[in-house]
């Protein structure tokens, strides 16, 4: 069955279109676009109407390609940005009522466990999924979705250009005061995923232009995460966005985080982590093969009123 999964994140929003066959994914198209949905949402409490506006244009693009490309069912599945947003729910009624996607609002435990479907881990190892807003630990049975992500510890954190080695000090202290909290397991090894890993072993592996099929599978020391830091640290955002294999809408946040990765190998003593490609959108499109027929219908609670 062909299906299409979309991802709506605090930073981005991602299509992938793939045919399904026994829990076996043969990806179609893949495509991301940083849309910033989580903007303003750690300090105001709700989606702001020019992320909307983005995401929304996203959407309309994806819907086109999800068509010629003949999928089946669609689920749009939305994380942190929208369960932290009071319009959250809203803006999820609208989304489904304009574009006909099958949505789903995750909770963090879910949000961990569909990653973990994605990725498939052997026992004992660590999955790191950073987000914009969350970030999603999973090892074996434990499972964890932690208040701190890339786009969240930015706003909260960083506020000069280029960063004050002051305010990521505070950044990696609070990252550690809650891993402390909420992270009691060990791990033998470990696998990330999603943006901010990605892009850091783009950077480790000296990339001219972003190639998946060199990323993934590449193995990030703790070393070159934490060189990696430093290098980004030390540059203003215009610097940042003109670097190699980094996308430049992303370069406002990478640097929180790298912060947030690094102090997560320190915090499970760990010298490298495995990069990958797949992620929480594969677990997405297992969880789309088995929608039912879509079927037509009154408009949901909250369609055109979130903004």
């Amino acid at each position: 069955m062909r299906v299409a999964a979309v991802d709506l994140g605090t930073n981005t929003t991602r299509l992938l279109v793939a045919d399904v066959d026994d829990g076996r994914i043969d990806e179609v198209h893949r495509e991301t676009r940083i849309t910033r949905l989580g903007e303003g949402v750690d300090a105001r409490g709700r989606l702001l109407p020019l992320p909307i506006a983005r995401v929304r244009n996203a959407l309309s693009d994806y819907r086109r390609t999800l068509e010629r490309l003949g999928a089946q069912r669609t689920l749009a599945v939305a994380t942190s940005a929208v369960r932290d947003a009071e319009n959250g729910e809203a803006f999820l009624g609208e989304i489904e009522w304009s574009y006909g996607f099958a949505t789903r609002l995750l909770s963090g435990d879910e949000e961990a466990l569909l990653t973990r479907r994605g990725v498939d881990p052997k026992p004992g190892t660590l999955v790191v999924d950073i987000g914009g807003g969350s970030t999603e630990l999973i090892v074996d049975d434990f499972h964890a979705s932690l208040d701190m992500g890339a786009v969240r510890y930015t706003e909260r954190f960083v506020h000069t250009d280029p960063p004050d080695p002051q305010e990521l000090d505070e950044c990696a202290r609070a990252v550690h005061a809650i891993l402390e909290e909420r992270v009691q397991v060990k791990a033998q090894s470990a696998i990330g995923v999603a943006g901010t890993v990605t892009t850091l072993a783009a950077l480790d592996l000296d990339l001219e232009r972003y190639d998946r099929k060199r990323v993934h599978a590449h193995r990030l020391t703790t070393a070159g995460a934490r060189t990696q830091l430093e290098r980004l640290a030390a540059l203003p955002l215009h610097q940042r966005r003109e670097l190699p294999a980094i996308e430049p809408d992303r370069a406002p946040v990478i640097v929180a985080g790298a912060v947030i990765l690094v102090s997560i190998l320190d915090h499970f003593d760990l010298e490298e982590i495995d990069v990958s490609e797949r992620d929480i959108l594969d677990g997405i499109a297992l969880a789309a093969a088995e929608l039912p027929e879509p079927e037509e219908g009154a408009a949901p609670p909250g369609a055109f009123t979130c903004c």
